[in-house]
């Protein structure tokens, strides 16, 4: 049984485990329900690297409006949850604020995540490259709408080459 949060909302639940070395890398945005920073985003892709400190450096970078605009870059830390199978971080963008940042599903190659928040209020579906099929982003969706998320709030991200997968 899970507890309410604050807002009122049962807390997401996570996947069981994350291999944090195997999760580091580069995963393009397939689709999100947006921040306001990254409302008109295009070809945004989270990079993750682990620090010496355990600590995970978090490069997001998107172009705002259409491709040929200049790259924004944001840098946050994240923090892994102690006793979450690391699935479960705090964010930080601006000190001394973490953001929940629940990683909600996985592949079993690692190669498509969805990563969530207990308010549903915003969404990443990502994956290791541009395009995913339309098959598995049908299924990500459903897995947003079983988990409590408004799938119609989605924004599917445009990526350069990123024309539907068969």
């Amino acid at each position: 049984m899970f507890a309410f949060n604050a807002n009122g909302k049962t807390p997401i639940p996570p996947v069981a485990n994350v291999d944090l070395p195997r999760f580091m890398g580069d995963w393009y945005v397939i689709a999100h329900i947006p921040t306001f920073l990254e409302k008109n985003a295009y070809d945004a892709v989270e990079s993750y690297a682990l620090r010496d400190d355990g600590r995970i450096q978090t490069t997001y970078r998107q172009r705002k409006g259409g491709f040929d605009a200049p790259v924004d870059v944001m840098r946050p830390v994240g923090t892994v949850r102690p006793g979450t199978g690391n699935a479960v971080w705090g964010m930080q963008f601006v000190w001394p604020i973490k953001a929940e940042y629940v990683i909600v599903h996985l592949d079993a190659d690692y190669t498509q995540t969805i990563i969530g928040r207990s308010a549903r209020d915003y969404v990443w579906i990502m994956a290791r490259t541009p395009r995913i099929p339309e098959a598995d982003y049908a299924a990500h969706v459903e897995r947003l709408k079983a988990l409590g998320y408004d799938t119609a709030k989605l924004r599917r991200v445009p990526q350069p080459d990123a024309s539907p997968a068969p």
